[in-house]
């Protein structure tokens, strides 16, 4: 089974990391539509994980992996 993940990660006003993580992003999803995202979450102040307001953007990055499930059953 193959999954895509979107994570988004931001820094917190103490320089910790916080990451959003988004299952099956859209295909045709283009790097500016990520930093318009990430922008508009500080702006809005959307998330304040542990009580801290997100100060900055860190990164971005799609993560394809692929899972094997094995009956272990004999």
């Amino acid at each position: 089974m193959e999954e895509k993940k979107l994570i988004m990660t931001f820094k917190n006003i103490l320089g910790n990391s916080f990451s959003i993580s988004i299952d099956d992003p859209r295909d045709d999803l283009e790097e500016q539509d990520i930093i318009t995202t990430m922008e508009l979450i500080l702006e809005k102040n959307i998330f304040q994980p542990k009580g801290y307001d997100l100060e900055s953007l860190v990164s971005a990055k799609i993560v394809n992996s692929t899972t094997t499930d094995y009956d272990l059953v004999v």
